[in-house]
C-alpha cells in the first residue's frame, strides 16, 4: 500500500515553524513500543501469529507482524502476508448490495423471491434488508449440526448447490422477529448479486471494489493461481498446533470467502471516508443498528457490527474460518482503523481483544490492566445463582474450590477472576461481569462482552439447580452403548467404553467423558449437555438424544 508521507520543507521554513510553535506541540510519541510489547506478551514468536496495521488520521502508525507464516518451512509472517478474512467478507458484500441499490437495480425492501423465485420462504416475506441485518429467520447453514465438522465442507459447490444445503431447513423465527447471526443470509445476498449483475460474486467485487481501490492482494478464495505471501492456516489439537482442516472456499461464498492483507484493508477503510463506492447516506444506514419488530435494537447494521469502544463510536467485525481468525475496527469520529489478522483458528491471543486494545491505545483511552485481586472465597457465594439474559440465554454462576465460574446455557464452564468484590473478568479476554446487589443479595449480572461499554443485563431468577447426581452402574452396560450415532449427515457421535468410563467424541471434536445419572441418562461436566440412550422393544440400543443449549437432537445408531 502507498502510505501518506510528509512533504519536504526548506530549512528556513522549519526554523520558522519551530520558533512559532509552543513546546507542548512536540510530536506525540509513537505507539509502536507499546503495541510491540502487547504482541510480545500475547503471542510466541515461533508459533502462528498475526499481522497488524493501525491507522490514525489517514497515516499508518503501526504495521508489523509477529509469528510464523509457515511452521513447516520456518517462514515468518510479514505485514504483507495474505490471510483468509472469514466474516469480514460480509461488509464487502453489503457495500456491493448498496451499490446496486443506488443504481436502482434492486431495493432493500424487495422480497428475495423477486431475484430468487424458487427459494422456499415457507409462507414468509423475507426482504433483502432482512438478509443484511441477520433478521431473516433463515437457518444458518454453518449451524446445521455436523455440517462444518463433516466431509461435505470439502466439496466444491456452485452457488445454487450451496443454497440447496439450507433452503429446506425450517425457519428459526419469523422475519424481523429476532436477530441471529446468519451465514445463509449472506450466501443468498451473494446469489442475488450474481443474479442482478450477471457476473460471479468474485468478478463483481474485483471489478467494482478491489481494482478501483488498488487492493492487489484481495480476491474471493485462495485457489487458482499462486497467491504470493499466502500464510498457512493452523488450528489446535489439544495442546498441539496442527494444520487446519481443508475447506472448499466455494462454501463460505459471500459470507466469508475473501482473502486479503492488512494493507488492502487499510485501503478499504480509507475509501469508506469518501463516496468512491457508495454515498455517505448509504454508509450511515449500514452503520445504524437494525431494530427487530418489537422495537428492540440490535448491534448490527448491514455487514458491520455497531458498538462503542471506550466511549467512541465503533464500526467493527470479526471473522473465523478454518485456520484463521480476524478482526477489524474503525472509530470513524477519531479516524482510527485497526486490523489484526491471525493464521490460526485457535490463536494464542484473540485478534478482537488485540484490535480493541490497540484502538483504545490510539485514542488515548487504554483499557486498564486486568489483574486479579486476592479475595476471601466466601465473598463469591453472594453471586452464585442463575441469571436470565433473554428467553434462550442464561448464565449460571457457581463457586467451587475457592474459585468462581460462569457457564452460558449450552456452553463450557469458564473461570472468573476478581477485579473487585463485585466485578470479574475472563482471563485473556476483555469480557467482564459486574454483579449488582442493592439490598445485599444479588439481583443482576451486567455482562460486558469483549470490552463493550454497554452491558447485557441478566436478572437473577433463582438458585443453581442441583447438578445431576452421579450414579453407580455396572460398567458392563457401557458395551451396549458403544457405537456410532448420526446426529446429522456426516456428523457422528462416537461412544466407546474405556474400562469403567464411557467416552464420547463428536466428529471433529475432542473426546469427552460422560457420567451416569441413571442406566440410560448421562451428563457431561465440562459442557452443559446430557445424553439419553434409547432402547427398542427388544432391549437393544437404537439411538440417543443429545440435549444442549435448549435443543434436543435425536441420533439414530448406525453401528
Amino acid at each position: 500500500m502507498s502510505r501518506l508521507r510528509p512533504r519536504r520543507a526548506s530549512a528556513c521554513a522549519l526554523l520558522l515553524l519551530a520558533a512559532t510553535l509552543p513546546a507542548a506541540a512536540a510530536k506525540p510519541a509513537s505507539p509502536a513500543p507499546e503495541i510491540d510489547a502487547l504482541l510480545a506478551r500475547a503471542l510466541p514468536a515461533d508459533g502462528p501469529g498475526v499481522a497488524v496495521i493501525a491507522v490514525k488520521d489517514g497515516k499508518t502508525v503501526y504495521r508489523k507482524a509477529r509469528g510464523m507464516a509457515s511452521l513447516e518451512l520456518g517462514v515468518p509472517l510479514s505485514p504483507d502476508s495474505v490471510f483468509r478474512l472469514g466474516s469480514i467478507t460480509k461488509q464487502f458484500t453489503a457495500v456491493a448490495v448498496l451499490m446496486l441499490a443506488e443504481e436502482g437495480k434492486l431495493s432493500l425492501t424487495d422480497p428475495i423471491t423477486k431475484y430468487l423465485p424458487g427459494y422456499p420462504t415457507q409462507g414468509h416475506t423475507i426482504t433483502v434488508e432482512h438478509l443484511l441485518t441477520h433478521t431473516s429467520g433463515i437457518r444458518s447453514y454453518t449451524g446445521i449440526p455436523g455440517y462444518m465438522t463433516g466431509p461435505k465442507v470439502r466439496a466444491d459447490l456452485t452457488t445454487a448447490e450451496l443454497v440447496e444445503v439450507f433452503s429446506k431447513e425450517p425457519m428459526d423465527f419469523a422475519p424481523g422477529a429476532e436477530w441471529r447471526y446468519n451465514n445463509s443470509g449472506y450466501v443468498l445476498l451473494g446469489a442475488i448479486l450474481e443474479k442482478v449483475s450477471g457476473k460471479p460474486y468474485g468478478e463483481f467485487l474485483a471489478e467494482r471494489i478491489f481494482r478501483p481501490l488498488g487492493m492487489r492482494s484481495t480476491r474471493v478464495g485462495d485457489d487458482g493461481p499462486v497467491l504470493a505471501k499466502r500464510a498457512a492456516g493452523y488450528t489446535r489439537d489439544g495442546e498441539t498446533v496442527a494444520n487446519a482442516r481443508f475447506l472448499s472456499m466455494t462454501q463460505p461464498h459471500a459470507a466469508g470467502a475473501l482473502v486479503s492483507t492488512v494493507d488492502d484493508l487499510a485501503l478499504w477503510d480509507a475509501a469508506l471516508y469518501t463516496e468512491k463506492l457508495v454515498k455517505r447516506a448509504s454508509l450511515e444506514k449500514a452503520w445504524t443498528p437494525a431494530v427487530t419488530r418489537d422495537g428492540k435494537p440490535t448491534r448490527y447494521g448491514y455487514g458491520f457490527g455497531v458498538s462503542t469502544l471506550r466511549g467512541a463510536r465503533s464500526i467493527e467485525h470479526g471473522g473465523g474460518i478454518f485456520g484463521f481468525s480476524t478482526y477489524a475496527v474503525r472509530l470513524p469520529d477519531e479516524k482510527v482503523y485497526v486490523a489484526v489478522l491471525a493464521n490460526s483458528d485457535a490463536p494464542a491471543a484473540d485478534p478482537g481483544t488485540l484490535g480493541k486494545e490497540i484502538a483504545a491505545l490510539l485514542i488515548g483511552k487504554p483499557f486498564p490492566a486486568r489483574v486479579a485481586v486476592p479475595l476471601d472465597p466466601k465473598l463469591f457465594e453472594r453471586w452464585v445463582g442463575v441469571y436470565r439474559f433473554d428467553p434462550q440465554t442464561t448464565r449460571t454462576i457457581t463457586a467451587e474450590g475457592g474459585r468462581l465460574f460462569s457457564q452460558r446455557s449450552g456452553g463450557p464452564r469458564l473461570e472468573l477472576k476478581p477485579l473487585s468484590e463485585s466485578e470479574f473478568f475472563f482471563d485473556g479476554s476483555l469480557t467482564r461481569i459486574a454483579f449488582a446487589a442493592p439490598d445485599g443479595k444479588a439481583k443482576e449480572a451486567l455482562f460486558y462482552p469483549e470490552g463493550a461499554d454497554e452491558a447485557e443485563k441478566g436478572v437473577r431468577e433463582g438458585d443453581v439447580p442441583a447438578p445431576p447426581s452421579e450414579t453407580k452402574v455396572d460398567p458392563a452396560l457401557y458395551d451396549l452403548y458403544a457405537g456410532e450415532y448420526e446426529l446429522a449427515p456426516g456428523f457422528i457421535l462416537t461412544v466407546r467404553r474405556d474400562g469403567n468410563r464411557l467416552l464420547t467424541r463428536a466428529t471433529g471434536q475432542e473426546e469427552l467423558e460422560v457420567f451416569p445419572a441413571s442406566e440410560t441418562e448421562f451428563f457431561l461436566k465440562v459442557v452443559d449437555a446430557r445424553i439419553t440412550f434409547v432402547k427398542g422393544s427388544d432391549g437393544k440400543v437404537t439411538g440417543l438424544v443429545l440435549r444442549q443449549g435448549g435443543r434436543e437432537m435425536p441420533a439414530k445408531r448406525t453401528r
